[in-house]
């Protein structure tokens, strides 16, 4: 099923759910809240037909830290209760289950710091942001790590 519309809502329309699983410490909170402030409020809420919240608490937290006074919405009035609880917890749950590609990611992360860009925004931890940091510039070094030796490359194909 696709998505038909999103909808603006004012805050005082949208109602948590009492019985969600998941956390959001006050840091947590501020860091949603600098990424929206940043980037825009990019990913729209999602509620039941009542206006009952299946996801985006932490982001309704952040808009109300922000003083927003309408978020976006849309609205999922094809689950059933059962899916709607199911699917809070897999969406939480579901981006949990990705990993990062720590070359990849300390290259971008180098990339944003050379261009200026407040790495506070992305959300790491200062240990994380370090330890990829320090693995970018000893790539850019060139001390070998990440780099392929003779000894490493396979046998051409035989004619």
């Amino acid at each position: 099923m696709l998505v038909e519309a999103i909808e603006k809502w004012p805050l005082d329309r949208l109602l948590p759910y009492a019985a969600n699983a998941r956390t959001h410490s006050e840091g947590q909170v501020a860091q949603l809240a600098g990424s929206i402030a940043e980037f825009g409020f990019n990913v729209p809420v999602l509620v039941d037909e009542r206006g009952v919240l299946i996801a985006g608490h932490g982001r309704l937290l952040a808009a109300r830290h922000l003083g927003l006074a309408e978020v976006p919405v849309i609205r999922l009035d094809h689950l059933t209760d059962a899916q709607a609880r199911a699917y809070r917890l897999a969406d939480n749950q579901l981006a949990l289950n990705a990993g990062w590609d720590d070359e990849l990611l300390a290259a971008e992360l180098a990339r944003l710091q050379e261009e200026g860009f407040s790495l506070d925004l992305i959300g790491l931890s200062d240990e994380d942001l370090d330890r990829l940091m320090a693995e970018a510039e000893a790539d850019a070094e060139g001390d070998g790590v990440g780099e392929a030796s003779e000894d490493d490359l396979p046998e051409p194909p035989a004619d």
